[in-house]
């Protein structure tokens, strides 16, 4: 078997519109393909015995056991692999469970389709679902536990930890979109201008002066007692020196940890003697130059949450520890508190599992004990010296019955300090009474504090802490969100795109934008290239400037990782012509329609999807989509047109010369399409057809019919507002036309449009493309044939794995089939060609270049123009006849 390719879905897809973490590995089976399981000697057997919790998989039979059923009557590998992919993420933590396999168009080639809940281990689930399958198959031992432990250690270096978790499931859960701005915590919640950050537990609102005093510990403490909050007395130190006068003043027993630092590192508690001091004084130093010597407090270690200056949370903390019943060692009681199903490695689960470290061997040295101790029965040993869950410890929750004095001190505390998000650690004998009557004291203030403990105590009720974190970033009736229009399509996907973008600039809106030829933002080119697919989306998304996006969505963008955003407010598309089949499993049209109805299908309830009435692919689109429909159509009189009309749909069409939008019966004129200059008077039918759905998209936003005529009015067709398409040059004694048709579908339209243009002879720049099939680029010399009086076939830079000769054949063949008498020249240098035709213009002639590099060409145009401005200047000084002339 071999993989040929992992793509992992990000976002709505193919797939699944709904189920967006999704990996697609494309699987040849190669000899396999002739090995259904039930021909694999032991196959089963094998498989249930690495694999028995498969027996849970019930397939398409909808019972336990049905998948090992289907394994036992017949079943092809890729499925087999999809099912072992599910299985050995469950096994490591992870519980996922879609599926699918589907052929992808070769004998013997799948594509299998899974769920991940983490990318970098549904990436290696895929790899090693293949390797497993292999030694199934092969009879061999396969050590499954080294996997399962690398998946998990995947999960605990990727996946974003319990608190900053927390609260993007609290954000998903409100249909606030995120994006993950980093590989650590660094996340956005919103899109564009509405967009909030949040690292861990701190926030874009939180304060840079507030976190700076909670690191350090001596302001924390001079601004808490200049408060009259109770705080512990202590000194700051450098030197050993300095230590021995702090123990003098303070006498035991001590606290000693870093200025500096955080999570209870560095930190030692309940110091009772010099060795002991030296021993913390070292530790602390390792984390921070500067260390506070501090009365230690007794009392239990509570941990207070306070957010947006209101207590949510409160927890007591205790140390990780083990209750000893007489028979068994310290070591074996730690194995038993780890085989507790609550504790996993990292923050997999509710507890962190107690591992043994030197803190481990000191604390066990302090209470006369080792690891092969046996304690008597109802001592509790302590295993670390800070509370931390990380370590093994554990939570209680205690936030009913905190006294409302020390909730007003908490809630004084986050304003002293500054935070919006804080955990204040309280020491006291009892956090029900008074602090007045305990003697209890404010240990430390933590900037971003950790959730954990209070979404999962290990006693008492959880609390959804993250939900105040939202309230606090978006207040009711905030929006997270700005609207978005995705334009798809096979033809006419970014011009329509531009001139959607240009309308929402002319309404005052910071725009941003993406196309195949780069990402702008308000008009200004961030970046340059194909910038059709779900990145792009997403560098407009996280742009805080952006309060408008409009996107062209291509079908190759979707099939790589699906979508860049979780929903639009409206979708257009264009209409579905054949292109670029063949190519990643895509083969027909229907299934080249359903990659482009992903879009439509991502459409929120309330939004509209713009339907092309006169394509029947496009308009069939309707029948999953979940959203309100409108649709578009070049006839008026179209059946499809008169019955949405009739029920009160929405609608634009071409009719009597106008751009008219239809609100049920109602006609809505527009402006006139030969004032519309995109539509070169009119002439460019495939024009008028991109200008109705923006008419109609900009109505269905509020746009003012008014404004949106203007809008159709100022957008001029040229290198600068649409490069590459339909750029006409207009010389002293030709005209070039130059635009971006690149298959047969695009030529037709252009077509259409130079039989209505002056110009003769018509002659036309033409190439092959190499990810097309056979019979579209004999299609291209076909249209070619009939479209143009003299072709000169170039070649594109980038062939795409095909053989260059192999593709003029293809084209001139085409040309031959149409008209075996056409005149041709081949000049595979694209910009030779171009100047070969710009140097031997016949006055009054049109060359049309059907351009792959556009910006190259473009250059090249406008130098030509350039120089003939200069040459046609110097002749006019001059009593040259005929000087206009080349």
């Amino acid at each position: 078997m071999r993989i040929r390719e992992i793509n992992v879905m990000r976002g709505p897809n193919y797939w699944s519109v709904r189920r967006h973490k999704l990996v697609v590995m494309v699987l040849d089976l190669e000899e396999l393909e002739q090995s259904p399981t039930h021909q694999i000697s032991g196959f089963l057997d094998r498989l249930k015995k690495m694999l028995p919790g498969m027996y849970e998989h019930r397939c398409s039979e909808g019972r336990p056991g049905g998948f090992y059923h289907r394994v036992e009557e017949g079943t092809w590998m890729g499925h087999v692999i999809e099912h072992i992919a599910l299985e050995i993420q469950t096994l490591a933590g992870m519980d996922v469970g879609f599926g699918r396999t589907r052929s992808y168009g070769e004998e013997g080639v799948y594509h299998v389709v899974f769920d991940y809940a983490e990318e970098k281990v549904g990436v290696f689930a895929a790899r090693s679902a293949v390797r497993i399958a292999q030694a199934l198959v092969d009879g061999k031992d396969y050590h499954l536990e080294d996997d399962i432990m690398e998946m998990r250690k995947l999960r605990e270096s990727s996946r974003l930890g319990p608190s900053t978790g927390s609260i993007i499931e609290e954000a998903a859960s409100r249909g606030i979109p995120w994006i993950r701005l980093n590989k650590y915590s660094l996340c956005q919640l919103g899109y564009g201008r509405n967009q909030r950050r949040i690292q861990a537990t701190v926030t874009s609102q939180t304060s840079s002066i507030g976190v700076d005093i909670a690191k350090d510990k001596e302001d924390t403490k001079y601004l808490l007692a200049q408060a009259e909050i109770p705080v512990p007395k202590g000194e700051i130190i450098r030197t050993e020196a300095g230590l021995k006068e702090a123990v003098d003043d303070l006498r035991y027993p001590l606290v000693i940890k870093p200025i500096d630092g955080n999570h209870g590192r560095g930190v030692t508690t309940d110091i009772r003697d010099w060795n002991q001091a030296q021993a913390a004084f070292e530790l602390a130093k390792r984390i921070s130059s500067s260390v506070i010597v501090e009365q230690f407090i007794t009392g239990e270690d509570y941990r207070i949450l306070v957010i947006n200056h209101r207590m949510v949370a409160a927890a007591k903390r205790l140390p990780a520890q083990v209750m000893a019943d007489g028979k068994h060692t310290v070591r074996q009681l730690i194995e038993i508190a780890n085989s507790d199903p609550r504790r996993g490695y990292g923050h997999e689960k509710v507890l962190t599992s107690i591992t043994v470290d030197d803190i481990t061997h000191k604390q066990l040295s302090i209470q006369n004990l080792g690891l092969d101790s046996v304690p008597p029965a109802g001592q509790v040993v302590v295993l670390k010296d800070t509370a931390n869950l990380s370590t093994g410890g554990t939570s209680v929750d205690v936030t009913d019955v905190v006294h409302p004095s020390i909730v007003f001190m908490a809630e004084r505390i986050s304003r002293i300090v500054g935070l919006d998000i804080c955990g204040i650690d309280f020491m006291t004998t009892d956090i029900s009474a008074p602090v007045s009557e305990t003697r209890g004291a404010v240990i430390e203030v933590n900037a971003g504090p950790g959730f954990r403990m209070h979404l999962a105590p290990a006693e008492g009720l959880p609390r959804n802490v993250a939900a105040p974190v939202i309230d606090m970033l978006y207040p009711p009736g905030s929006a997270s969100r700005i609207p978005i229009i995705g334009v798809t399509g096979t033809n006419g996907k970014t011009t329509t795109t531009r001139l959607m973008a240009h309308m929402v600039k002319m309404m005052g809106y910071t725009v941003g934008y993406t196309t195949t030829d780069g990402i702008y933002i308000q008009n200004h080119k961030m970046m340059s290239g194909d910038c059709s697919g779900p990145g792009s989306a997403e560098f407009v998304l996280k742009d805080p400037t952006v309060n408008f996006a409009v996107f062209e969505t291509a079908r190759g963008g979707i099939l790589r990782a699906g979508l860049g955003f979780q929903n639009c407010n409206t979708a257009i598309v264009t209409n579905i012509a054949p292109d670029h089949l063949g190519l990643k499993g895509i083969h027909t049209l229907d299934q080249l329609a359903k990659v482009k109805s992903v879009l439509v299908e991502s459409v929120v309830p309330e939004g509209y999807a713009i339907l092309n009435a006169d394509d029947d692919l496009v308009y069939a689109m309707r029948e999953k989509a979940t959203c309100r429909i409108a649709l578009f159509s070049m006839d008026e009189s179209n059946p499809r047109i008169r019955r949405h009309m009739r029920e009160g749909g929405l609608c634009a069409i071409y009719e009597n010369g106008f751009i008219t939008i239809c609100k049920g019966e109602w006609k809505l004129r527009v402006i006139k399409a030969v004032n519309v200059p995109l539509t070169f008077g009119g002439k460019a039918a495939f024009m008028i057809q991109n200008v109705l759905p923006v008419a109609l998209a900009g109505y269905i936003h509020g746009f003012e019919l008014g404004d949106i005529s203007s809008s159709l009015e100022s957008f001029i067709p040229s290198p600068a507002q649409t490069p590459g398409r339909l750029n006409l040059f207009n010389f002293r004694n030709f005209d070039v036309l130059l635009d971006y048709a690149h298959n047969t579908a695009g030529l037709h339209a252009l077509k259409n449009l130079t039989d209505k243009m002056d110009g003769k002879p018509k002659v036309g720049i033409i190439a092959g493309i190499g990810d097309r099939r056979e019979e579209d680029n004999v299609g291209i010399g076909r249209v070619a044939a009939s479209m143009f009086d003299e072709i000169i076939i170039r070649q594109d830079k980038n062939l795409r794995g095909k053989n260059g000769q192999e593709l003029l054949d293809l084209v001139i063949r085409g040309l031959q089939e149409e008209d075996p008498d056409k005149k041709y020249r081949i000049i595979t240098d694209e910009k030779e060609a171009i100047l070969f035709a710009l140097e031997n213009a016949i006055p009054g002639s049109l060359i049309v270049i059907c351009g792959d590099a556009v910006s190259d060409s473009l250059e090249l145009l406008k130098r030509f123009k350039e120089e003939e401005a200069t040459k046609y200047y110097e002749w006019s000084r001059t009593d040259i006849p005929n000087r206009g002339v080349f």
